[in-house]
């Protein structure tokens, strides 16, 4: 037992000389290379989900099936992103605005995580539905799925430019997704209610729509975020689970 208690002292002595001795411009390099593999990860995510409603509205499985198997690609990367967070605050012991930055790196690798899982459920929708009879052409659909990449894409852009006005303004657009939601889902219950045959295909179109309100929401987290590493203050919107 002294034995392991004195190699935990060294390791901890040898991680606070590492601390003490990495120069401040190496310092930074390890934050903007965080930042830029979070960029790839949103990439990814942004992709994913992108190809997930073009295999929905293609009816292409083949696609569809790639979308789910690449999941695990994203999964992997934010994994490795979050081992280099916590790497840098167990060695430099950040602090003050360095600090949040890098916790708020964590919190974007969660929600851009669950993005890549309602991508993937949309996905897995697409495949269920297969070669079924298409109940309606799908218009609010792929305008939710732009909308909410748009915000998704201009809210990491924030993140990285540290623009919390933006993220805040980005936040609010939530409601458009929102309402494009309730759209579809009062359109897709009018099908139910007049036709039950139709109950199964309306409800796979709800699950679709219900996982890109989802990704809105996601990206309204972000925004949050944004604004706390900037201010120190979760100020935006409620972050939503």
């Amino acid at each position: 037992m002294k034995g392991a208690a004195n190699e935990r002292g060294e390791r901890h002595d040898a991680c606070h000389a590492k601390r003490l001795t990495m120069p401040r411009d190496t310092y930074n390099q390890h934050l903007n290379e965080l930042q830029d593999e979070l960029l790839v990860l949103a990439s990814m995510v942004d992709k994913a989900i992108d190809r997930a409603v073009q295999a929905l509205r293609e009816r292409n499985l083949d696609l569809a099936r790639q979308v789910v198997a690449d999941d695990a690609k994203v999964d992997g990367k934010a994994r490795a992103i979050e081992e280099r967070c916590v790497q840098l605050i167990v060695t430099q012991q950040p602090v003050a605005g360095d600090l949040r930055f890098i916790l708020s790196i964590i919190h974007l690798l969660i929600e851009m995580e669950r993005m890549g899982d309602h991508a993937e459920g949309i996905a897995k929708i697409a495949v269920m539905i297969g070669d079924e009879p298409p109940l309606k052409p799908l218009i609010d659909i792929p305008r939710m799925a732009e909308k909410a990449r748009d915000m998704f894409r201009r809210s990491v852009d924030a993140f990285v430019s540290r623009d919390a006005a933006a993220s805040m303004r980005i936040s609010a657009e939530d409601d458009e997704v929102d309402a494009l939601y309730d759209q579809v889902y009062r359109e897709l219950l009018t099908f139910m209610l007049e036709d039950p045959k139709t109950i199964t295909r309306a409800t796979r179109l709800t699950w679709v729509a219900h996982n890109l309100e989802r990704c809105a929401d996601r990206v309204t987290n972000i925004c949050e975020r944004t604004v706390y590493t900037v201010t120190g203050s979760l100020s935006a919107k409620h972050t939503q689970g």
